[in-house]
C-alpha cells in the first residue's frame, strides 16, 4: 500500500494552485514549471478534478484554473480520491477474497480485519486535513523562511 505519483502530485499541484489563485486563474503550464510535474499528467489529473467539481476551467487569454469550493471546504481525501487513487492496504480490494490463489473463490486473510481498519483510518486522516491546512503550512514556512534570510548574519571574509 502506498500512495501514488498520482495523489501526491494532485495534492500538490493543488496547494500551488491554492497558494496563487488569489491573483486569478493558475494556468498548468506555471503549476508544470514550479512543481516539476509533466504538463501532460497535469491535464490528466486536472480533468478529473474538474469532474469532481474541486476545481473550475476559465477559458480564454489570462484563463486557467480555480478552485471550484472554498480551500477549507476541499480535503486532501477528496483530492486523492477524485484522481482515482486507490487507497486500500488490502490484498483483496476490500472484496474479502484475499486467501487464495483462486480470488474468485477465496476466503478472508487472517490480516483482513488489520488492513481493512488501516485503510479507514488512512482515509479519516485523510478527510480531516483541507487544503486551507496545507496553504497556511506552506505560508507559514516561508514566512519562518524570510525571517531567517532577512536576520542571517553577515558573512565575515
Amino acid at each position: 500500500m502506498r500512495l501514488t505519483t498520482k495523489g501526491r502530485f494532485a495534492v500538490t499541484a493543488m496547494i500551488d494552485l491554492a497558494l496563487r489563485q488569489d491573483k486569478g486563474p493558475v494556468t498548468l503550464a506555471g503549476i508544470s514549471q514550479r512543481q516539476e510535474i509533466s504538463l501532460s499528467y497535469l491535464e490528466q489529473l486536472f480533468g478529473k478534478l474538474r469532474r469532481h467539481e474541486i476545481v473550475e476551467s476559465v477559458r480564454g487569454p489570462g484563463g486557467g484554473y480555480n478552485l471550484a469550493r472554498k480551500a477549507e471546504d476541499v480535503t486532501v481525501a477528496d483530492i486523492v480520491i477524485a484522481v482515482d487513487e486507490q487507497l486500500d492496504a488490502t490484498q483483496c480490494g476490500g472484496k474479502e477474497n484475499c486467501h487464495s490463489a483462486d480470488h474468485q473463490h477465496g476466503s478472508r486473510c487472517m490480516t483482513h480485519d488489520l488492513w481493512a481498519t488501516l485503510n479507514a483510518k488512512m482515509v479519516d486522516y485523510l478527510d480531516s486535513v483541507s487544503l486551507k491546512d496545507l496553504v497556511d503550512q506552506q505560508k507559514q514556512k516561508s514566512t519562518e523562511h524570510s525571517v531567517v534570510v532577512m536576520h542571517r548574519p553577515p558573512v565575515v571574509a
